[in-house]
């Protein structure tokens, strides 16, 4: 391998990684907030029935991140192996445990005067309550969203590799497909079963309905992004193959 390539594997990884780990966070962050896809897309409540729970497409922001991250899990397994994965997986774990004890940190800070009436004019009577309301996530919700995070890429990486080795490096649509299928399955349920029903007051019907709603939105999103993952893919050969 030619150092000019080495070189613009390097600058690679740092970018790939640089939008992963920015993506896993913020989507970890705003995913204080719940909203309902059909609202906001101009349409009346689903109102599925799951398992004798009705349930309409109400889920947290972060969803709209979590399909990005396993594409770039994906793009980043192609050109690095699971090794590649694995690390920033890693580096992204311990970034959002500090970056979760950093923010407790902020929370306890003592409001100033000023600042804690500041919000009045918008119907918010105490702006530190409503800073820590929102990023005040629960232990469990915390320890279920890293468990599923960590698990979830393991998964993806294992059976993205199992897939392009029997497929002779063949079909990117089936490797990427068929990893996200199983990652994000398990990505959708582990941290509202940890979350909610261990930590919760959830019922099981409730957390597999919940669950099940959320699968369908990423698994959806993760099929309609897979032009995506091979325009990617195309600008990644053209950057790597001027320096072969």
């Amino acid at each position: 391998m030619s150092t000019e390539l080495v070189k613009r594997k390097n600058k690679l990884f740092l970018i790939l990684g640089t939008f992963f780990l920015t993506n896993a966070i913020v989507a970890e962050f705003i995913g204080a907030k719940i909203f309902s896809l059909e609202a906001t897309l101009g349409f009346n409540p689903a109102k599925i029935i799951l398992f004798g729970e009705t349930n309409s497409f109400n889920m947290t922001a972060g969803v709209i991140l979590w399909p990005f991250v396993f594409i770039m899990t994906d793009i980043i397994n192609e050109y690095f192996g699971k090794d590649g994965v694995r690390k920033l997986s890693y580096i992204t774990v311990i970034m959002l445990i500090y970056s979760f004890i950093m923010v407790r940190v902020a929370m306890g800070l003592s409001g100033a005067d000023f600042w804690i009436g500041s919000g009045s004019s918008k119907g918010i009577v105490n702006m530190s309550s409503a800073y820590n309301s929102v990023f005040g996530a629960g232990l469990m919700i915390i320890i279920g969203s890293l468990v599923a995070f960590l698990v979830g890429q393991m998964v993806d990486a294992f059976i993205f590799t199992k897939i392009k080795d029997k497929t002779n490096n063949k079909f990117i649509w089936l490797r990427a497909t068929g990893s996200t299928v199983v990652s994000q399955f398990i990505d959708s349920y582990v941290v509202l079963i940890i979350a909610f029903y261990i930590g919760g007051t959830f019922t099981f019907k409730q957390v597999m309905a919940i669950g099940t709603i959320n699968y369908i939105y990423k698994l959806t999103m993760s099929i309609v992004l897979l032009p995506l993952l091979y325009f990617v893919h195309g600008i990644i050969d053209r950057y790597l193959g001027k320096a072969n």
